[in-house]
This record gives C-alpha cells, structure tokens and sequence, in this order.
C-alpha cells in the first residue's frame, strides 16, 4: 500500500499498471488504502480545531469544542467514503460508452487511488487556516487530474484518444460530486448537528 503511494507520487504509469494487476487478482484490494487514508484529513483536522483552532481577528483564535470536532471528523470521514463510493459507480456506469468492461471494485479502486492527493493535502487540517486550505485543494486537484489522465486509458486497458475521452467525463462528474458531498455535509453539520464552539484564544 505504501510503495502504490510512492510510485503514484513519482511513477504514476507503472504505479496504475500494477494496481489494475492486484485488482484482477484480488478483488477489493483498494479498501485498506481507502479506508486508512482517508483517516488522515478526519484526524488532522480533529487535531487542528481542537488544539490550534482558526483565527479570527487579531490575535484571537477559536476552537470546536471535542464533541463538535469529533462530529466534524467523523461526518468528514464517511462523505469521503460516500463520494469514493459515488466516483466509483459512476465511472463504472460511464464505462459502456467506452468499450470498457471493469467490475464495480475495480471503478471504485481507481476512485480512491486517485483520490490520493486529496487524502494526503489533509494534513494541512493540522493548521486551519482557508488560506492554506484553498492551496493544499488546488494543488491536489491538480495532481488528482493529472493521475486521472494518466492512470485512466492504463488501468481500463483503452486506446490513449478513447481513454482521455473517457477520463475528461469522469473529471466533469468528478467535480460535481466533490462539489456536491462537500456542501451537502457542511450544511448538515452546521445546521443538523449545531457546532460548539469555545472562548477564543489570545495567541502569546
């Protein structure tokens, strides 16, 4: 699991050639990766609200209180999971217009494989800031594409002009359901499960 991280990060063509290779083999080999990973925006912004927390004005900066965090982390995680599960349905659904003929799993692990830079730009939930939130998001996305289009005609065995028309479909929808599962959540916690705040912190 670790060495598809790296080679994904800086192999990415032999990086889809052998997961589509343990996908054949072992059906739902991609959970672990999905599952662990997508921990690691929960954790870090569980870490990030409760201890750091945001600024405000000035020097004042306001935290969740660990309950709202631990909703927040909690509701994060399972739309992460939900949107992967979502990617992978409909890429498995836009695969008859393309002669291609994978499995539900294998759409699935393609979603979370290359939904991989977005797990990791999690990390930044460790210093909340929008700034630095709206960077680490674009940069993933631009990665997350990038792996979408390489990866794409590899992993469902297409031709290269049949398969980045392929992969530039999954990208439109791509950014519906980020979109989507995103708002959907945050107007959910906000308004569903009422977040608590603490008293703001002066910053020595």
């Amino acid at each position: 699991m670790r060495t598809h991280i790296v080679k994904l990060l800086t192999h990415p063509d032999h990086a889809w050639v052998d997961i589509r290779t343990e996908e054949d083999q072992q059906p739902r080999h991609y959970l672990p990766h999905l599952l662990l990973w997508a921990l690691l925006p929960s954790v870090c912004l569980y870490i990030g609200v409760t201890w750091l927390g945001w600024s405000l004005a000035g020097e004042e900066r306001v935290r969740l209180s660990p309950v709202s965090a631990l909703q927040l982390s909690v509701l994060l995680y399972l739309t992460t999971l939900i949107g992967t599960l979502l990617m992978g349905g409909f890429i498995r659904w836009m695969s008859r217009s393309f002669e291609a003929r994978p499995t539900l799993n294998q759409c699935i692990g393609f979603a979370a494989y290359t939904a991989t830079p977005y797990f990791l730009a999690g990390i930044t939930g460790l210093y909340p800031s929008r700034w630095l939130a709206v960077a680490a998001l674009i940069a993933a996305g631009a990665y997350a594409t990038f792996l979408l289009f390489v990866g794409l005609p590899k992993f469902m065995r297409l031709t290269q002009d049949r398969g980045l028309l392929y992969a530039a479909s999954v990208w439109g929808v791509g950014v519906l359901v980020l979109v989507s599962v995103l708002v959907c959540m945050i107007l959910f916690w906000l308004n569903g499960l009422t977040p608590e705040y603490m008293r703001p912190l002066t910053v020595p």
